[in-house]
């Protein structure tokens, strides 16, 4: 019989091994506040990995939702439908791009992308413009062609071969990127800032480098947003804060704010290669997706929002700051709006689910960013006392971790 409040232990029955989740299981969100099986209260600064823009079941995306719910669920490509149009109108108005191609997630948002820059350079030039130029230490998805454009040869290890045509260059380092590209290029593929890679914005001349390269050798300049859009940055998306201009971007994680769903934009002259029957999505432009991610848009891009983002911003990062005046157990703390990244000094190098699992004890939790970085991607509208109380779980973590 099935188990009405299944624990941890199920999960090894009958899931499949590929993840290691904690003992903990929420079962009730509101806000930035989590509340597990046994009644325990939680302070989200995770953000179900940057999705959770707007907190845990935000009244007017829930009653997006609902009101949805009630008129249509799906439909097929065969046919379009109103929340479709209207979120991809307000993504066309409010960004650089003039067509959106909806996917579920981010990972199937980039592979639309990648398809498309080879598509794009095949119809102008022929198969051997192909070549695909992106960062290491960069995380595009888990699909096999997005591990491989991804920087981290630890995704792709057991299920090579592996999509080739992929060159990999040091981030934020121009000369590398110059002499990768050439006339084979078409696309050099980047994250305004490294999400798992370690929470590490892009210098400004690097991305600039970058739209260079892709005007002089006719490549397209793709930007994988999946973790800085919708807010995240402390502006819509990243790319307006460097004000450098990609030809694709990639959007997903908080464009539903936790409603599964992803978006590919584009020029018109990129977006104009997929031709009917080229590339395609059974849920992609589901209604609901939709109907929640139009509702995420109208709240994220109010300007008041957005400046939010910036303030606490900088009261995260102040108490990061104290916290490590006082414990010494950060090397740098970095980021951009609420995607901040605390690195661990070498003392601690390699330890940051220590901390994370600390934080957990304390109420708290947080993410890692690879073994040295603790990363934090909270609601963009936390209230400023609940950062307050988590920095102050967060401190006792830390002490809790340095003094075992």
């Amino acid at each position: 019989m099935t188990d009405l409040h299944p624990n941890r232990a199920v999960f090894d029955q009958v899931m499949v091994p590929n993840y290691s989740p904690v003992s903990v299981i929420p079962v009730r969100g509101e806000g930035s506040r989590l509340w597990d099986q046994e009644g325990r209260e939680y302070i989200d600064l995770a953000g179900g990995i940057a999705v959770n823009a707007l907190g845990h079941c935000h009244p007017e995306l829930v009653q997006a939702l609902k009101d949805q719910a009630d008129k249509l669920w799906h439909l097929s490509n065969v046919y379009t439908n109103e929340p479709a149009l209207s979120l991809a109108q307000k993504l066309c108005e409010l960004t650089f791009a003039d067509k959106v191609f909806f996917a579920n997630s981010g990972a199937e948002a980039n592979e639309a992308a990648f398809k498309l820059a080879r598509r794009y350079a095949w119809n102008k030039v022929g198969e051997e413009k192909h070549e695909i130029v992106s960062a290491r230490g960069s995380f595009h998805g888990r699909t096999l062609f997005t591990v491989s454009v991804g920087g981290q040869e630890k995704y792709t290890e057991g299920f090579r071969p592996a999509p080739g045509g992929i060159t990999h260059v040091p981030y934020n380092d121009i000369a590398a990127l110059e002499a990768a590209v050439s006339a084979k290029t078409c696309a050099i593929v980047l994250e305004p800032v490294q999400g798992e890679g370690g929470v590490r914005p892009a210098d400004q001349a690097y991305l600039e480098a970058a739209r260079r390269l892709c005007d002089e050798h006719d490549a397209l300049l793709v930007f994988d947003e999946v973790q800085t859009g919708v807010g995240r940055s402390g502006q819509l998306y990243s790319y307006m804060t460097y004000g450098v201009t990609p030809d694709v971007l990639t959007t997903a994680k908080s464009l539903g704010g936790g409603f599964p769903i992803g978006a590919m934009l584009a020029t018109d002259k990129a977006a104009a290669c997929l031709v009917v029957g080229t590339h395609g999505s059974t849920y992609g432009g589901n209604p609901l997706a939709c109907a929640v991610a139009g509702k995420v848009l109208d709240i994220v891009s109010q300007p008041s929002v957005l400046a939010g983002v910036t303030a606490r911003h900088q009261r995260l990062k102040n108490h990061l700051q104290e916290i490590n005046s006082r414990h010494g157990v950060f090397a740098d703390i970095r980021g951009q709006g609420l995607l901040m990244g605390a690195e661990l000094s070498d003392a601690w190098k390699g330890k940051a689910k220590d901390f994370v699992n600390a934080a957990l004890e304390e109420g708290v939790m947080i993410l890692v960013a690879g073994p040295d970085v603790l990363r934090m991607a909270p609601s963009l509208v936390i209230p400023e006392a609940d950062i307050d109380a988590a920095m102050q779980g967060l401190e006792r973590a830390v002490a809790r971790v340095i003094n075992a």
